[in-house]
């Protein structure tokens, strides 16, 4: 192939490329030929374009600033410059440019102009732009909600005490009473019963808006964290006869008070819905995997059916009646907040009758 046929098949090239605008520039900015990207993007002929300076393509704001001057100059020292902004059509319209300019020197080291090449990338950045609108909303609903949760939670506190007073004082002033009429005392026993279920109820979206409230991030080490938590939980752990293992835990960063939540509520778990006359065994570990730590807390407890394993994350759901199980069905709901807060997931597996096994993920430090 002869030098000429490649020139004219690298012009070709050059010419016919549509997603990019490719533009020759002289020693001082004014542009010497472009291809067919240039006049789809930009919006000119190749007549009208040909001898102008490439600022035409600028906003006034950035020519105000003599941003192109110093994007020239820039490449001219450095060799390249790059810049993303919005740059402006023939239409008067305007788009959002990445630009690339290369400076272009002869065979004796000489600069004799650059090439500019531009991408139109407006799609991206609307995109962009309404995803951090919609997460800068979210999180406004996020927080609004939270402070509604709070309040509501708070203000029930004050009724809800009326109520348990009351019900100590009917017991105590009407216990002759009481003791006659079995109807009328369980009637009593009922209304006591349902003040305490609330009272825990309250408790429980108290804590679920208080997460994360105090963000206060640090180095948490797990072995430290899990040794501390071994400590305040030896009755439970004891009661239940339960084993609890781990070895060479990591350090993360994150929130030390609501990661020790988050292992509290899982250990908690285990002990819980263990089987009947079987003791406990958890086994904690941990693995990095890329840019992340994987931990599993595994049991060998009663299991999950897989129909119920995305329903236990939600607030307030329970699998079992209270009187096989206590509890309000929201610790999984803290656990899944915790976790979400730290850019983590969580997920279980699990085996009805040979125990459950959960997963979550926290970034390396």
């Amino acid at each position: 192939m002869s030098l000429k046929t490649d020139e004219r098949l690298y012009k070709r090239m050059f010419d016919e490329i549509e997603d990019y605008a490719i533009v020759s520039l002289d020693v001082n900015g004014r542009i010497s030929n472009w291809n067919r990207g240039a006049s789809l993007i930009k919006g000119y002929t190749s007549q009208e374009i040909i001898g102008q300076h490439f600022s035409i393509f600028y906003t006034p704001e950035d020519i105000l600033k003599n941003k192109p001057a110093h994007l020239i100059k820039q490449a001219a020292d450095e060799g390249k410059a790059k810049a993303e902004g919005w740059r402006m059509r023939k239409d008067g319209t305007r788009f959002w440019g990445s630009i690339l300019i290369t400076a272009v020197h002869d065979d004796d080291g000489s600069l004799i102009g650059f090439t500019k090449v531009t991408r139109d990338l407006t799609e991206r950045m609307l995109a962009e732009q309404a995803a951090m609108k919609r997460m800068e909303e979210l999180g406004r609903i996020n927080r609004d909600l939270e402070q509604f949760v709070y309040i509501a939670s708070h203000d029930l506190q004050e009724p809800l005490l009326t109520i348990s007073n009351f019900i100590e004082l009917i017991k105590a002033e009407y216990a002759e009473a009481l003791e006659a009429d079995a109807q009328a005392s369980t009637y009593v026993n009922f209304i006591e019963e349902a003040s305490l279920r609330l009272r825990s109820l309250i408790k429980g979206l108290l804590d679920y808006s208080r997460i994360g409230r105090q963000q206060l991030i640090s180095e948490v080490d797990f072995n430290v964290l899990m040794e501390t938590l071994k400590k305040d939980m030896r009755v439970s752990i004891e009661a239940a006869d339960a084993t609890i293992t781990y070895t060479s835990l990591p350090v993360v960063r994150g929130f030390e008070t609501e990661l020790r939540q988050l292992m509290q509520n899982l250990i908690s778990n285990a002990l819980k819905f263990k089987k009947e006359g079987v003791s406990p065994v958890i086994e904690i570990s941990a693995e990095r995997r890329d840019n992340q730590w994987y931990f599993e807390v595994k049991d060998n407890g009663i299991g999950i059916d897989e129909k119920h394993r995305d329903k236990i994350f939600m607030i307030f759901q329970r699998l079992h009646n209270r009187a096989e199980f206590e509890g309000n069905g929201i610790g999984l709901a803290h656990c899944k907040k915790i976790v979400e807060m730290h850019q983590g997931q969580l997920s279980v597996k699990s085996t009805p009758g040979e125990g459950s096994t959960f997963y979550f993920t926290l970034n390396i430090i």
